[in-house]
């Protein structure tokens, strides 16, 4: 090989992280690549599943499968539960706030299901994990197949940094199955969830998802943005997971990129 060109390839791999495509049986594979900028030097994985080509892409697929705390991710599958048990009957039912002053601002109010998971509202969650009780959830997590079903970190807390793990991979099976109606919930309670994980509509697509953030075992920083775009001629599913085993140093550039990383992701692949 001429000496040019292996300077051509070795500047390309410098720029770029490769994508990985894994098909489905009987899809051709096809490849993609992504600058590297849009990590921002931190570790991440970015799962993508096509659902009108039955294609999934992933990005540094040994993050793809490792487990991470769900963190807030999990108030998705929270707010099936509340409302399947009809502990919450429907978005617009409030919980009193209980006074504590947070340094969230907006968590210092009273709250509906609807503003809880618009504002990522932690202490709504808890009470709602607390209603619905132990027995009931661990039904569900285990019905579903939720990570790796752990909550015995306790009723309002395992799956904050805690016990409960779910990976990139897993989040995508989870949304899928919101948007097809096969979790094992009533239609009404997955539309509920639906409309309220409404991010952004235009004239081209409607943009689901939610954020999560936490300090899991061993100092472990994750940040999360999953969801699922959909346009008038395919859905695209994605999960993306920011992470750095130095939470004290990155967990801050964590919290302030995990959304853009994947927004950035979906836009140069010409979803959004």
């Amino acid at each position: 090989m001429k000496a040019h060109n292996i300077g051509r390839l070795l500047l390309l791999g410098s720029a770029v992280l490769a994508l990985a495509r894994v098909e489905a049986p009987g899809q051709q594979a096809k490849l993609t690549a992504l600058p590297a900028r849009h990590f921002h030097g931190l570790r991440g994985g970015f799962v993508l599943y096509d659902l009108k080509e039955g294609t999934t892409t992933e990005y540094n697929q040994s993050v793809c499968r490792r487990r991470f705390s769900p963190a807030s991710t999990f108030k998705i599958l929270n707010s099936l539960i509340g409302l399947e048990t009809g502990v919450i009957p429907d978005e617009h039912f409030v919980i009193p706030w209980d006074s504590v002053r947070r340094d969230i601002a907006s968590w210092n109010r009273d709250q509906d299901l609807a503003s809880a998971i618009a504002n990522s509202v932690v202490w709504y969650y808890q009470e709602l994990a607390r209603r619905v009780g132990v027995r009931r959830i661990a039904h569900y997590v285990d019905t579903v197949g939720y990570g790796n079903r752990d909550i015995s970190g306790g009723i309002d807390h395992f799956w904050l940094g805690s016990t409960l793990a779910i990976s990139p991979e897993e989040q995508i099976a989870l949304l899928r199955r919101l948007y097809e109606g096969t979790l094992p919930f009533s239609r009404r309670a997955m539309d509920i969830v639906k409309s309220i994980l409404i991010l952004e509509r235009t004239d081209r697509y409607v943009l689901r998802a939610k954020t999560g953030f936490d300090t899991g075992p061993g100092g472990v920083a994750i940040g999360w943005f999953v969801g699922y775009v959909e346009r008038a001629d395919d859905v695209y599913f994605f999960a993306c997971a920011t992470t750095s085993s130095h939470a004290r140093r990155d967990g801050e550039k964590i919290l302030a990129r995990r959304k853009e990383i994947a927004l950035e992701i979906l836009k140069e692949m010409g979803i959004l």
